[in-house]
């Protein structure tokens, strides 16, 4: 990985970080709006399809959506502690050969991904500097849905993430995060042919579903 963010996000999220992550998720299941995310995406029909979760931590959307009947997932994470801890989560769940997984950024990896009926980003746009590339990148990928998790740009976000990166600059990482205009990630996502069928809230987070029409 070639940028500061991706090698900040390597400190970020280390090993005890993502241990935590990973106990939380087996005693209390998905967080709230990753809930609301997989419930909108298991709504239509997903049986079948094929998945690509970018930057999905521990792999919940992935061990989710394969219990729901997702044929197969591509996982792609910039964070080598995450990925060590979702392709173990995925082979003891007993679909580790239905994954596969891929280390890096995935604008750098983009074009050598395939196509996928279901793209999904949960809480990753707020985690990437150049958020039309990763959107038009990533939202190209999708065959028929494109799920995100993103936070909503109000004073309350941009005032917390302000204090985040103020902690991560005395902590001397480069990582940081983004609070990107909600229409500008929306204009990127409609102008790769998608159009939003879905849309919940929460006061700093919000979910949104898209959907490639069928003419396309």
């Amino acid at each position: 990985m070639n940028c500061c963010q991706c090698q900040g996000f390597e400190q970020v999220f280390s090993g005890k970080c993502v241990a935590r992550e990973l106990r939380q998720y087996r005693r209390k299941g998905p967080g709230k709006t990753t809930r609301m995310l997989l419930d909108a995406l298991k709504g239509d029909h997903i049986r079948g399809k094929t998945l690509l979760d970018i930057g999905g931590g521990v792999g919940i959307i992935q061990h989710e959506l394969l219990d729901a009947g997702v044929v197969r997932a591509h996982a792609v994470e910039a964070s080598s502690a995450y990925l060590e801890v979702a392709e173990a989560e995925a082979r003891k769940r007993g679909y580790g050969d239905r994954v596969q997984f891929s280390h890096g950024n995935f604008v750098d990896r983009a074009p050598e991904l395939p196509d996928a009926d279901i793209v999904t980003l949960d809480r990753v746009i707020c985690c990437y500097h150049d958020m039309p590339t990763l959107v038009k990148l990533s939202a190209a990928r999708a065959r028929h849905l494109y799920g995100l998790v993103y936070p909503r740009d109000t004073w309350l976000t941009r005032a917390s993430f302000r204090i985040m990166n103020f902690g991560l600059w005395l902590w001397r990482n480069p990582f940081r995060v983004f609070v990107h205009a909600s229409d500008a990630v929306d204009e990127v996502v409609r102008r790769s042919g998608l159009e939003r069928r879905f849309y919940r809230k929460t006061p700093m987070w919000q979910v949104v579903v898209y959907e490639r029409s069928v003419a396309e």
